[in-house]
């Protein structure tokens, strides 16, 4: 019950016309930038980020997610038109899309992508609200044993989903786990992830 609570406050922050308007103006941009090819909607949001410096907490975080979901559909649209996806996400949309270009039905392909995205992101962001704090509860349960399991369970069906030999595919797998322990941070906790720079760390902290 309280879910619903919250969305039906959540949405009737969002459909005012002042936020209405923000979110417009974020998947328009969003979507002209999107359209380049290999910008995506990270880059894209760190290009347009500074506009919205300005904005209210709320006007601004609607607006950014504007730019995030129009710059996710611009790379549909260069997937379509010219067989070049913006994005990884948008490769896909390549094999159908592209075809019904080539057939005179561009206009249909981008309706299509589009009404499709919009139900996919209503659907997405309903199953977060419900699945999100049970996920999350069972996430902060996670312990050493639980993340090494899983890193273990990737690492091995990235071996065995290798085109060709299992071996070589489980020999580059060990192959990136020895570079990556050389040298570096872990990107998540900027913890370092050898014992040189560990010991370097250990000096240059105050005793």
């Amino acid at each position: 019950m309280d879910i619903l609570n919250h969305l039906i406050l959540g949405f009737s922050v969002a459909f005012s016309l002042e936020n209405l308007a923000y979110c417009l103006i974020g998947v328009a941009l969003g979507t002209l930038v999107g359209v380049l090819p290999g910008i995506g909607p990270l880059v894209t949001i760190a290009m347009l980020f500074p506009l919205t410096f300005h904005l209210p907490a709320v006007p601004a975080l609607i607006m950014l997610a504007g730019i995030y979901y129009g710059a996710q559909y611009g790379g549909s649209t260069t997937s379509i038109l010219v067989n070049l996806p913006g994005e990884t996400a948008s490769a896909v949309t390549c094999l159908d899309g592209y075809q019904m270009a080539r057939q005179g039905r561009a206009g249909p392909a981008l309706a299509i992508a589009a009404i499709a995205s919009f139900f996919a992101g209503c659907i997405g962001v309903l199953l977060i609200a419900l699945a999100g704090p049970p996920l999350g509860e069972w996430a902060l349960a996670f312990g050493a044993a639980e993340y090494s399991s899983l890193m273990l369970m990737g690492l091995t069906a990235a071996a065995v989903l290798t085109q060709g030999d299992a071996v070589k595919g489980l020999a580059m797998v060990v192959l990136g786990l020895l570079l990556g322990l050389c040298w570096g941070c872990c990107s998540a906790s900027s913890a370092p992830t050898s014992t040189r720079e560990w010991r370097a760390t250990r000096s240059a902290s105050p005793s």
